[in-house]
């Protein structure tokens, strides 16, 4: 069964879309078949792995709402054991649509169930908010990937989505774990080295070794539909998405 990864922050820009699209397609380079989930309605992850969200036959919406099968709703990619289950401007109407569903929660749960024994892996791409679609991914992991920027204002709001991954626990999906925090956007500066400093003081080992670089490739290669491995193999960026691959590996 597959092991379910849901990454998300309610702060937007922090990486959370490139590290869902880099480690989906590392984790498939390493030999690992993955699913990516894209959970955001603003879809980059979709386009970000090489589909056009504009011309989708059927997207996340159409299994969250109109109960279509996610099996038909899965889409393979130009990188080898990666497939998406992508996603459009219309996810942003399921928030409304959703409220008066019986187990709301636990929709996106319900419907990854019946595929899990197809992949090792299942990534999911949240949206920057705590909503109720942010919610549903919480419900659907097994565990939660925290991407951290190496910014002055790091650790505002962290406690508030800790507290928020803790309800989810509670109420909703009592084997939920914090898979880890991971550190993005990093500079060769004293304010990067200190948020280093204090993010691992707080959070001990749940704060990955592998810090991302703030890289201009990894913004890059987006623009061309491609993860950054398949962009530029050799930048900063795609070693460093190589490298926390191999460590999540060794640690699941």
């Amino acid at each position: 069964m597959a092991h379910v990864i849901v990454i998300t922050n309610q702060k937007g820009g922090v990486g959370k879309t490139t590290t869902a699209v880099n480690l989906s397609a590392c984790l498939a380079a390493s030999g690992v078949k993955t699913l990516l989930i894209d959970l955001d309605p603003q879809g980059n992850a979709t386009s970000g792995i090489g589909l056009d969200k504009n011309n989708l036959e059927f997207t996340l919406y159409d299994v969250l709402i109109n109960e279509t099968l996610m099996a038909n709703v899965i889409y393979e990619t130009q990188v080898e054991n990666l497939h998406i289950v992508p996603s459009d401007k219309h996810l942003a109407g399921a928030e409304v649509e959703l409220v008066d569903v019986p187990r709301r929660e636990n929709r996106l749960r319900d419907t990854i169930e019946p595929i899990r024994d197809r992949y090792e892996y299942i990534i999911v791409d949240s949206p920057p908010s705590l909503s109720l679609l942010t919610v549903n991914g919480l419900a659907a992991g097994d565990s939660v990937l925290i991407p951290l920027q190496c910014e002055y204002y790091a650790l505002e709001g962290l406690s508030e989505l800790l507290q928020t991954i803790i309800l989810v626990r509670d109420n909703v999906n009592p084997a939920l774990k914090l898979q880890g925090v991971l550190l993005t956007m990093y500079q060769r500066t004293n304010l990067s080295r200190q948020v280093i400093e204090d993010v691992r003081a707080h959070l001990g080992e749940k704060v990955y070794q592998t810090v991302i670089p703030r890289n201009v490739t990894l913004g890059e290669a987006p623009s061309f539909g491609k993860p950054v491995i398949h962009y530029d193999a050799h930048c900063a960026g795609a070693l460093a998405y190589l490298a926390l691959t191999e460590e999540i590996l060794a640690h699941n």
